[in-house]
């Protein structure tokens, strides 16, 4: 009985210590796909890197994201909310633009929750480093590769897409700016 039982044990500890627990593997379940088609010319802004869909590729869309702690893992990634920006159209909680110094966010549609986090601030941490933001649109997790979406494939459900003044506060390198394992909390 007792080699069964440091042997589960043995078993449990291996399973724990190589479950990967990087923040792009957070997880809730697809709620459906959509089909990409090719933008029209010139209408996918490839600022900052972005992804523009392509037709015929199937892209996951989602309705939730991992649930929200005090200490809420995510992937940050670049975005322009200027106007112009890569961003789209104005933010959808104020209906404006925002400079690229600002230190704004958009969530995916789970953590966005319809809206009530709107012009509310959230804490970000990431690099060694933290900054207060504040959310002022969501970054769509249940549509995309449209006009409205600037053509753009839906966003992941782990997603915290945050302004140049986010990723200046957290001190990253502008040459490494793009995507950053962090954590994020209500402010």
């Amino acid at each position: 009985m007792r080699n069964f039982t440091l042997g589960g044990l043995l078993l449990v500890l291996i399973l724990v210590a190589s479950y990967p627990s990087d923040a792009r593997l957070q997880s809730c379940k697809p709620s459906g796909k959509i089909k990409g088609t090719t933008p029209p010319p010139g209408e996918c802004n490839k600022e900052n890197d972005s992804d523009c869909c392509k037709a015929g590729e199937t892209y996951t869309t989602y309705k939730c994201s991992p649930p929200v702690s005090g200490s809420t893992k995510a992937v940050l990634t670049i975005n322009s909310f200027q106007k112009g920006g890569d961003g789209g159209g104005p933010s959808e909680c104020d209906k404006k633009y925002h400079s690229d110094d600002t230190p704004v966010v958009a969530l995916s549609t789970g953590w966005y929750t319809g809206g009530s986090r709107c012009l509310k601030n959230i804490v970000i941490s990431g690099n060694g480093q933290s900054v207060t933001a504040m959310v002022v649109d969501e970054c769509d997790s249940t549509m995309g590769c449209d006009d409205d979406h600037d053509y753009q494939p839906p966003c992941p459900n782990n997603i915290v897409d945050a302004s140049k003044a986010v990723w200046k506060a957290l001190g990253v390198d502008e040459g490494d700016w793009g995507e950053l394992d962090i954590t994020w909390s209500d402010a």
